[in-house]
């Protein structure tokens, strides 16, 4: 916008004889129309002074229409944002249905459009407003109410929505917790069948090795989930388990902490309890049966408290102190009451250890009491081929960014065989930081 001429009088501040005549011919012009002959001043300078006053009422006059021409335009986007608002309105009204508001806001729709044509028709004809400076103040109150109230009805919406989605949110945790609770009961009907149990079928084996991961993925995270409490470096200590690996993506550090998970746990898995002890002869078979319906219906904080010297409570004390390290339990909970009084706590990290020791006792049972020969555990070395007959990807990521063809960076969960049948191993497929892959022998 153009700033405004200031007026005449203005100029008589100033001091100086030449800006004095130049002021007293200008209004004697103004006044009179004649230029006095009496003064003495310089012809060239009232000349001058005429030619200035005239651009001055030029300057002037496009000023107004400048001005006029802006509380055109001003009013014309504030009847576009009342127009916005109204329709705002009407869209509001519809859902839920409201006839009322519906015909208020049509109403206002009307009107403002009335008004747009109004103003087309003032553009069109040069008719100008005569008042601009008023009408700009008044375009801008109104845009800003009409801004206002497209605000308010979009926060209405908003809030509309959110309490649909809340909604949303609730009826989809009552199907979670459903699903859970169906899970969990199809889960004990399996474990607690009285008929029967088929122990040389694999696919038996199968099921509760699966119950058996699912065990062992929930007790890492619980422990990543600790370790974080404590303020532990968790990629730091994925690196030190497995040094040098690219993983995709920074979540799949976790898959280095299932795999010390189950070498921890599945260590000593082809031997009779775990130990050299026993022996798995033909008639013992039997007894890993025995034991494995014993405990499959059974907790096991219960049955340690109960039989505190047993092969099962022996294995759990063991297996803790392989996982969890004197400092780290003292980090984790301030004391070392396993390792020193080897009793478990009353906490959740615990509840998942002592639940994925009992999957794990479970399998071990069920694999030796195949008849006639027990399952057995494989794993593949770091650089391997990937071949689908024996492995299977924890990331599909690996599958679909890799190069050339994948290799493995080492293997998250063991693979398990049961006579002619075999039951792929869980890999993680990645290319080493250091060195190229290795070798090329299958499993």
């Amino acid at each position: 916008m153009m700033e405004t001429v200031k007026p005449l009088d203005v100029v008589t501040s100033g001091k100086g004889k030449l800006r004095r005549a130049f002021v007293k011919v200008i209004n004697i012009k103004k006044l009179t129309g004649v230029v006095p002959e009496g003064d003495k001043v310089d012809k060239d300078l009232v000349k001058n002074a005429a030619n200035l006053s005239e651009s001055f009422d030029k300057l002037e006059e496009e000023y107004e229409k400048r001005l006029a021409m802006e509380a055109l335009l001003a009013k014309l986007f504030a009847t576009v944002s009342s127009i916005k608002s109204a329709y705002a309105q009407l869209q509001y009204a519809q859902s839920p249905y409201d006839p009322a508001g519906i015909q208020r806001a049509d109403g206002l729709v009307v009107s403002e459009l009335k008004t747009l044509s109004e103003l087309k028709q003032s553009f069109l004809k040069k008719e100008f407003d005569a008042y601009p400076d008023r009408t700009l103040a008044l375009a801008e109150i109104q845009e800003l109410r009409s801004l206002l109230k497209t605000y308010e009805i979009t926060g209405k919406k908003m809030e509309c929505q959110l309490k649909l989605k809340d909604s949303e949110i609730i009826f989809l945790k009552e199907k979670f917790q459903e699903s859970l609770s169906q899970n969990k009961s199809m889960e004990k009907r399996l474990l607690n069948q009285s008929g029967p149990l088929d122990r040389n079928s694999p696919s038996h084996f199968v099921t509760y090795l699966h119950h058996t991961v699912k065990s062992i993925r929930g007790f890492v995270k619980v422990m990543i989930e600790q370790m974080r409490f404590a303020g532990w470096d968790v990629v730091t200590a994925a690196d030190s388990i497995q040094s040098g690996v690219l993983y995709y993506k920074q979540d799949h550090t976790c898959f280095a902490f299932e795999h010390f998970v189950c070498k921890v746990m599945f260590e000593a898995f082809h031997l009779p309890y775990f130990s050299t002890e026993s022996s798995s002869s033909k008639s013992s078979r039997e007894m890993f049966f025995e034991r494995f319906s014993e405990l499959r219906s059974v907790k096991a904080r219960e049955y340690i408290t109960s039989r505190p010297k047993s092969r099962f409570s022996r294995f759990c004390r063991g297996k803790y102190l392989q996982l969890v390290h004197p400092r780290m339990e003292l980090a984790f909970f301030g004391h070392n009451q396993v390792s020193t009084a080897g009793e478990f706590p009353e906490t959740s990290f615990c509840a998942a250890f002592l639940e994925m020791a009992r999957r794990v006792w479970l399998l071990h049972c069920l694999a030796f009491s195949f008849d006639p020969e027990e399952a057995s555990i494989f794993r593949v070395s770091e650089g391997s081929r990937f071949s689908e007959v024996y492995m299977r990807s924890v990331s599909e990521e690996s599958l679909l960014l890799s190069e050339s063809e994948p290799r493995v960076a080492f293997t998250v969960v063991p693979g398990f065989r049961i006579g002619k049948t075999s039951i792929q191993c869980e890999v993680y497929l990645s290319r080493s930081k250091s060195t190229p892959c290795g070798s090329d022998k299958d499993p």
